[in-house]
């Protein structure tokens, strides 16, 4: 890998990605911090953060990288600028090093003979950006790495050392703060959820059950759906009507987006965590439904029975999994959809949730033309807002020029729609819509759905 030199340019869309990659003009250092610790405190916070659930595959991990360079080349942070610093690998370098240090194998040499130096609060501080900045967490780097290495994981990890220190970007350790405090991480409260069920149901004649005592189905929302797509919640309602199901929002555990796990907050995480499963068995629930929210797909259904500590008693299921099972039940007919379409597999549904054919199959079932991007799947490219990113203002610069590789992937599908099933995906393509002025609006899988059911003179 060489580092190219070149000027900073204001690159517009379309953009050729055999082109020379962009330089991105470094801003002065800056990281942020939380609480009042003295640097010795917040350094063994840090290693003792990270090493906490620090297990057997971890450590292999750490022992296996060949430096061969792989993960650089499918990372677009690596690819969009040929900076070096943004190699996956090497995010992890200072913990990689306090492993080797402190409790690798061979660590009691190490530090014998100062093979590896200790590590300092100072370099922490120059790596948050790293750590969170220039990783979404996606996982396309854990895809091609020849050892198996599980990068995305480790870089978890690291941010529970980065947590436990202060060391989060503080507009995402804000939301963090306001979930403790509010029950949701951008202030859709109970009362406000209860107020906006209430508008959508006069606003569109639909019912939508909150608090029932007793139901098959325990409905989730993101707090992005019910601040800035609550469209999503009526479709929600008719869908479900049209299913027959026994379903309800509870007002006690119906918040799914789960930011501390991209914090790094543990205890965080477990708290949201606990209020889904809790609410789910409360109210007798066979299966609790994720919204289009990928982080919250990964935090309950891949996380959430190791942070509940035994097998959750009912099913999780993301949205388009469960609109592909009423449609392959015959509960739901649609009317067909004239338009081509490309699909955006987010990351953490598909690459790491394993739900891929879902959502297709739903995009089939409309008869839609579907025009896969070159890269798709398990090997799509990342929005560029995943892993807590969008919330980083001082990372946008970065944030738009990664975003240009996904601009271009689906121009050259000639696709005349763009349909997604996350809605933090959504919000990161709406904001790259208003930054390059494009053409191309985000449609949502669940809503394309809910317009085009058969009706019943149909």
């Amino acid at each position: 890998m060489t580092d190219t030199d070149m000027t900073d340019t204001d690159t517009q869309f379309p953009l050729e990605l055999n082109q020379p990659r962009l330089s991105i003009q470094k801003p002065e250092p800056r990281y942020d911090k939380q609480g009042e610790m003295a640097d010795a405190e917040r350094l063994d916070r840090a290693m003792r953060g990270f090493v906490k659930d620090f297990g057997a595959t971890a450590a292999l991990y750490m022992e296996s990288c060949v430096h061969c360079g792989q993960c650089a080349e499918v990372c677009q942070y690596y690819v969009q600028t040929g900076d070096p610093r943004y190699t996956p690998i090497w995010k992890l370098e200072p913990f990689k090093q306090a492993y080797k240090r402190e409790t690798g194998p061979f660590a009691p040499f190490f530090r014998l003979f100062n093979l590896k130096r200790r590590v300092t609060v100072q370099e922490l501080e120059d790596w948050q950006d790293l750590i969170y900045d220039s990783c979404t967490q996606c996982g396309r780097c854990t895809m091609v790495c020849p050892m198996g290495i599980d990068i995305a994981s480790l870089v978890g990890l690291a941010r529970h050392g980065m947590a436990a220190a202060g060391l989060v970007p503080h507009e995402l350790w804000a939301t963090v703060e306001r979930a403790h405090r509010e029950g949701s991480p951008l202030g859709a409260t109970p009362a406000v959820l209860k107020d906006r069920i209430a508008w959508l149901e006069d606003e569109h004649g639909v019912e939508i059950p909150l608090d029932q005592e007793r139901a098959d189905v325990l409905m989730t929302i993101s707090s992005i759906e019910v601040m800035k797509y609550p469209q999503s919640i009526v479709a929600l309602a008719r869908i479900m009507k049209r299913m027959g199901a026994s379903w309800t929002f509870r007002s006690d555990g119906y918040e799914a987006t789960n930011f501390s796990m991209f914090a790094g907050d543990q205890q965080g995480q477990r708290e949201a965590s606990l209020k889904l499963i809790e609410a789910a068995i409360a109210v007798g629930a066979k299966t609790l439904i994720l919204p289009e929210c990928g982080h919250a797909y990964q935090a309950l259904r891949w996380q959430g029975a190791n942070l509940y500590g035994k097998p959750l008693p009912f099913r999780v299921v993301q949205v388009a999994e469960y609109l592909a099972e009423g449609i392959r039940q015959g509960k739901l007919q649609l009317q067909p959809v004239q338009n081509s379409a490309t699909f955006h597999d987010p990351c953490q549904i598909v690459r790491r949730g394993g739900v891929s054919e879902a959502p297709r199959e739903v995009l089939r079932a409309l008869g839609m033309e579907l025009r896969e991007m070159d890269a798709h799947g398990a090997y799509n490219w990342c929005c560029g807002g995943g892993g807590g990113v969008v919330t980083i203002h001082r990372a946008d610069p970065l944030r738009y020029k990664t975003y240009q590789i996904k601009m271009q992937q689906v121009e050259d599908t000639g696709a005349e729609m763009l349909v997604s099933t996350c809605s933090n995906c959504r919000q990161t393509f709406d904001d790259g819509q208003a930054h390059f002025h494009w053409d191309k609006t985000a449609q949502s899988l669940l809503e394309l759905v809910a317009d085009h059911l058969v009706t019943e003179q149909e």
